[in-house]
């Protein structure tokens, strides 16, 4: 088993930065892929960031130029870091991992975080 504990998220104004963090524990070895999802009502969880095993690192097209995912040397906390931020960014947050998966899909992935609100105001 593998436990997620996110953290970081917050209000800010359009163009404002935020980072976002997300622990993990338990057998972390069993670990491939990390990521990082959002949602807001009535929408369906989406993709916005995955990191796999040999550091390649993928991104939603909303997100790409402005957002970063980044993991600490030992693998065990992984990070968002969220720049000029827009109103459409606010949702909340979710850290996700997977022993294997294809990165931005949430059905491949079995271990989630309980999710840090992000808002963001024009």
């Amino acid at each position: 088993q593998v436990q997620l504990v996110e953290s970081g998220g917050g209000s800010t104004q359009s163009g404002g930065s935020l980072r976002l963090s997300c622990a993990a524990s338990g057998y972390t070895v069993s670990i491939y892929c990390m990521a990082w999802f959002r949602q807001v009502p009535g929408k369906e969880r989406e993709g916005v960031a995955a990191i796999v095993g040999d550091g390649r690192a993928y991104y939603a097209d909303s997100v790409k130029g402005r957002f970063t995912i980044f993991q600490d040397s030992a693998k065990k906390t992984l990070y968002l870091q969220l720049n000029s931020l827009k109103p459409e960014d606010t949702a909340m947050y979710y850290c996700a991992a997977a022993p294997y998966c294809r990165p931005l899909e949430k059905n491949q992935y079995n271990y989630w975080g309980q999710g840090t609100q992000v808002t963001v105001s024009s």
